[in-house]
């Protein structure tokens, strides 16, 4: 059995389906995952912007981040990657992803200033993930 397929080598902003709807709540009145409706938020939102091209959604269930609901990671080849979560599966937080996705890949390395961090995305850090056979300097 291989749990791993392949995926966008890529910048890549993988949600994990599966996540809850909120802290409280596994799913929604519908009996459908948080984590599925911010997937496909976003999907909606990317189809409608050509600033993101160059970025893939992919789903993914379980980030292991349970207690972090509606959690996402954010990668791309050579820079840092980022897991965020505590969003609530709405348009709005698609768009906020989404936004710093596009700062994210213009940036070089993965760092885009928190001057540029739409407001969506403060305080969902949870990790920053270095690239293989790199790790953050000082």
């Amino acid at each position: 059995m291989t749990l791993l397929r392949d995926a966008d080598s890529g910048a890549a902003l993988v949600v994990c389906t599966t996540c809850r709807f909120s802290a409280e709540e596994r799913e929604d009145a519908d009996g459908v995952r948080g984590g599925a409706r911010l997937a496909a938020a976003l999907r909606e939102i990317k189809g409608n912007d050509t600033a993101l091209d160059g970025l893939a959604v992919e789903e993914m269930p379980c980030l292991f981040n349970c207690t972090q609901h509606c959690s996402i990671h954010l990668r791309a080849p050579g820079k840092i990657g980022y897991v965020l979560g505590r969003f609530e599966p709405t348009a709005d937080a698609a768009r906020a992803i989404l936004d710093y996705a596009v700062a994210y890949m213009a940036s070089e390395e993965g760092v885009v200033p928190y001057r540029q961090w739409p407001e969506g995305v403060k305080g969902h850090f949870i990790v920053r993930v270095p690239p293989a056979g790199k790790v953050v300097g000082d």
